[in-house]
């Protein structure tokens, strides 16, 4: 039983953000509400059950920590890659390294555009044949 609701609930998710992905905007209101919902019930359980704010924070910080969330919410994966391979902060880049990058990602971009115009190409071309 506990399989099939499991089971359920995944097919729903998948069915709802197949959907959703259509429409950004609206995906990323639902997700805003439901983040803030969430967070107000979270809030009045704390609130419920007397919890001071010391104790809040002790809590809170310990299950972060206990699950690993706790560095990459308040620094984010992004940073702590960029400091792991040993990459500048955009202030520190000379206008040289940043243009470097620019036309590294400018090609990149072109090759993406030419890949992607070659396999339009051959799936048309597979289209024709069926």
């Amino acid at each position: 039983m506990h399989k099939n609701i499991l089971s359920f609930f995944d097919k729903l998710e998948d069915k709802t953000r197949a959907r959703l992905s259509r429409v950004p905007f609206l995906y990323a209101l639902l997700g805003g509400v439901g983040v803030v919902l969430f967070w107000r019930g979270v809030w009045h359980i704390a609130d419920d059950v007397s919890l001071n704010s010391f104790i809040s924070l002790i809590l809170g910080s310990s299950i972060l920590l206990i699950t690993g969330v706790f560095v990459s919410s308040f620094v984010g994966n992004r940073l702590i890659i960029s400091g792991l391979s040993g990459e500048k902060k955009l202030t520190e880049k000379t206008r040289e390294e940043i243009e470097t990058e620019e036309d590294k990602i400018e090609k990149l971009q072109k090759t993406l555009n030419r890949i992607e115009q070659k396999v339009e190409e051959v799936e048309s071309e597979i289209h024709k044949k069926n």
